[in-house]
């Protein structure tokens, strides 16, 4: 019988695509050169195939180590699931969860439920990131992170989603902007046209595109902002309009600003925040319980949040 591959040489091979430098990936897997040299050697020699050229500037996989690359990817997060899945099931609720937020949810959801979920579950531990929501699903892909916590419509196929509770747009101008008039606003193409944005890259961009039914706006002077902090900034300098999910508004983002903020009429655009793990997870227990956590916590009682938060 053939030898078989082992982890470490996949590994190796795994981290030399990703850095196509010999060095770098060296130290990416903490190891000497040589040694990431001669496990790849090892690696070529047990399947009988070229799987990178090299020359004194340059390192390319070649075309069978490109599928051979993907293969090696499915086989190390399968042995990544099955330490998860042995360390999960001797202690339920008691892992390290990887949660990836993106950032027009986590500063106005998780000081809400955080608290809640470490009382709930001591012995659960949380590590954050807050990414927007495409580099979020590459970590998910990539077994970097566990789940997402993102906003739909999104391009989440393959993915395991449960959708938490809707989130709908206000309408944010100054005090004197005439886009205000009336409680209920509706939302014209003379409005859309004086709509400020969120750079490429935002989901709430394309959510606000969606609210106001247009997705030809494009702003010839550049002026897109980073930030929702940005944004308002943009908004209350009289630049234009902005449309803000509910959460951000009772959130009390709009405080210390001079801005107002309107419910548009119904039915209303939303977005619908959503946690989204890998279909194959070994924290499905955990999945649910936080699924229901931030349901319970913050989608039913959105109003009682915002209160304790002004």
């Amino acid at each position: 019988m053939a030898a078989l591959p082992s982890l470490r040489q996949l590994r190796y091979f795994v981290v030399l695509a990703k850095e196509l430098n010999f060095t770098r990936a060296a130290e990416a897997c903490f190891v000497g050169q040589s040694t990431l040299s001669a496990g790849l050697k090892e690696l070529e020699e047990a399947l009988g195939v070229r799987l990178v050229e090299r020359d004194r500037q340059n390192v390319s996989i070649t075309p069978v180590g490109l599928d051979v690359l993907e293969r090696a990817k499915a086989i190390l997060a399968a042995s990544e699931d099955l330490v998860e899945y042995a360390n999960t099931t001797a202690k339920p609720m008691s892992s390290v969860i990887r949660l990836g937020v993106i950032p027009t949810i986590a500063p106005f959801l998780l000081p809400n439920v955080l608290p809640y979920i470490r009382r709930t579950f001591p012995d659960l531990k949380i590590a954050l990131r807050e990414d927007l929501s495409a580099n979020l699903l590459s970590r998910l892909s990539d077994h970097q992170l566990d789940f997402a916590l993102i906003a739909l419509p999104y391009d989440v196929e393959g993915l395991l989603v449960k959708e938490l509770f809707d989130d709908e747009f206000y309408l944010v101008a100054r005090q004197e902007d005439p886009a205000l008039k009336g409680k209920v606003i509706h939302m014209p193409a003379k409005l859309a046209e004086r709509l400020l944005l969120l750079e490429e890259g935002h989901c709430l961009r394309e959510h606000s595109l969606q609210a106001c039914k247009r997705s030809d706006i494009r702003k010839a002077d550049g002026m897109e902002a980073t930030s929702l902090l940005t944004l308002l900034q943009m908004v209350e300098s009289g630049m234009g309009i902005a449309l803000l999910p509910e959460m951000a508004v009772k959130g009390g983002l709009l405080n210390g600003t001079s801005l107002v903020a309107r419910p548009l009429s119904q039915p209303a655009p939303k977005r619908i925040i959503a946690l989204v793990a890998r279909s194959s997870t070994v924290h499905m227990e955990e999945f649910e319980a936080l699924s229901e956590i931030i349901s319970k916590r913050f989608g039913s009682n959105k109003q009682e949040i915002s209160d304790r938060a002004a």
